[in-house]
């Protein structure tokens, strides 16, 4: 699977390729690096609602993804989860889908995925509205990588330019660890 390291743009009027084709990205904000993270609620394995403007305090790395059941996806998923060379002790790592919570628990009991949040922007499409990362066509996610600091400032963003590559992990990963 091919890995990207250069970045899109997020945001209406943008686009992102997908097997060859351009896909227009919606939403009416745009995430943006400096900036903080926006007002975004997504849901948790319970269904409750999460803000992600709220949760300071801690590093994030927040993994968006198209649908947790794509090979792609899975590999995305995977990279963030074993690769951390024990960053997911000090760092929260997040994937957000647009798969519904029942379907990213799921995939993280099949894949043994325990170090791992998984936030579901299914019903409010907040997540996508606010940043930016809507798929027109598919009312699906771009995929992307955001690393916010501990006061919730977005310090690192990567739009995946191609949706059938892998963003640079390792990068969101030695940015996250410039931050503790």
């Amino acid at each position: 699977m091919p890995m990207r390291s250069d970045s899109a743009t997020p945001g209406a009027g943008n686009t992102v390729m997908s097997k060859g084709r351009p896909v227009s990205l919606g939403g009416s904000g745009v995430i943006e690096v400096g900036k903080p993270m926006p007002s975004i609620v997504v849901a948790d394995a319970r269904m409750s609602g999460v803000d992600l403007s709220k949760a300071t305090g801690k590093v994030r790395i927040i993994s968006v993804v198209p649908s947790i059941d794509t090979a792609t996806c899975e590999a995305q998923t995977h990279q963030l989860s074993e690769d951390s060379n024990g960053l997911d002790k000090q760092v929260d790592m997040i994937t957000v889908s647009r798969d519904l919570p029942f379907a990213q628990q799921r995939f993280a009991r099949e894949a043994k995925i325990s170090n791992v949040v998984f936030l579901s922007d299914a019903n409010s499409r907040q997540f996508g509205e606010a940043t930016g990362l809507t798929l027109v066509s598919s009312q699906l996610l771009a995929r992307a990588v955001i690393v916010t600091d501990q006061k919730n400032i977005v310090r690192y963003l990567q739009v995946v330019p191609d949706i059938n590559a892998l963003p640079d992990i390792q990068q969101a990963m030695r940015i996250a660890r410039t931050l503790l």
